[in-house]
């Protein structure tokens, strides 16, 4: 047996979930995605990743705006789903959506909630210095993330980990993870828990103005930052009228004014401590490690980094 579903994602932390859903033998009525938007220096229109793997497949894929049309709205309760799966697809599902599916809607999300609702729980997790993350199988409903939690699987976050990695570990465990949900909500077994009403935080978007580099903090927060913005954003700092990323680093020792160069191999003074820059780029260019860096325009001991 298998559920009838509509897939709902965008980006490629979905596309494991789709690939597994997929192998699982699960009918996949319709795949949902962001609309094609222009990319590359060519501006030309670009499919996501989700929508580009469910072409493969020769899937049906829709692409509305919102879900505000009447005639959207109908279209999906049309599809006659058991089950709609949702992740990270990038817009907010009214009532009438989430009612649809027979078993409803479930979403898979990106943090231990309630702790990271919202739209950057992995960024958030690792700029804020966390010690673990997770993904969970949750049931959605109209508020932001907050609906009974049905599995968890969690990793590690080590003071070498970037956003990058967390997200590919977890993209994977996810994966795993709602084939188990589905199969327990295809066999009546599934178990929900309601979130806790306390340690609620919220994982808004990462800015721009975060992405610049502050010095001022302690070490230990300026190393984290700048490891949960890599590899996108990606932390930067300016160095001779040009932008820098940095897309990792360590807490390090070490003691000067804010954004001092304390050595040849880039560790930098911070509010409290030093970071030592490990992965680096400059505009145009593709990453280094610190030495390579130092090897063309080398930034030297006793400058201050703006």
């Amino acid at each position: 047996m298998s559920l009838r579903l509509a897939f709902m994602g965008s980006p490629e932390f979905a596309v494991p979930t789709l690939e597994a859903i997929i192998a699982a033998g699960h009918d996949v009525a319709c795949v949902y995605s962001q609309p094609p938007r222009p990319a590359g220096r060519g501006r030309e229109l670009r499919p996501t990743s989700v929508h580009m793997l469910a072409e493969r497949h020769g899937l049906p894929v829709r692409t509305p705006v919102n879900f505000k049309a009447e005639e959207d709205r109908a279209a999906f309760a049309a599809l006659a789903l058991d089950v709609a799966v949702v992740v990270a697809y990038g817009l907010l599902l009214p009532r009438a959506i989430l009612d649809a599916p027979r078993l409803g809607c479930f979403n898979l999300h990106g943090s231990i909630l309630p702790r990271w609702r919202g739209a950057a729980p992995i960024h958030r997790a690792v700029m804020a210095g966390d010690q673990v993350a997770g993904v969970q199988v949750m049931k959605m409903d109209v508020g932001l993330d907050t609906g009974p939690v049905m599995l968890t699987a969690t990793t590690p976050i080590t003071e070498n980990d970037t956003m990058g990695d967390i997200h590919d570990r977890l993209s994977m465990a996810g994966a795993a993870l709602m084939v188990e949900g589905l199969a327990r909500l295809e066999a009546g077994t599934a178990v929900l828990t309601e979130q806790s009403s306390e340690g609620v935080t919220y994982a808004s978007k990462v800015s721009p103005e975060e992405a610049r580099i502050d010095w001022r903090l302690p070490a230990r927060e300026v190393a984290a930052r700048i490891r949960g913005m890599s590899p996108f954003p990606g932390a930067w700092f300016e160095h001779d009228g040009q932008r820098i990323k940095v897309l990792h680093a360590r807490a390090d020792v070490g003691a000067g004014g804010p954004g001092q160069v304390l050595d040849d191999s880039l560790r930098i003074a911070c509010g409290e401590g030093a970071v030592r820059l490990t992965r680096l780029q400059r505009a145009g260019k593709g990453q280094v490690n610190a030495e390579d860096f130092q090897r063309s325009k080398p930034i030297t001991r006793g400058q201050v980094l703006s």
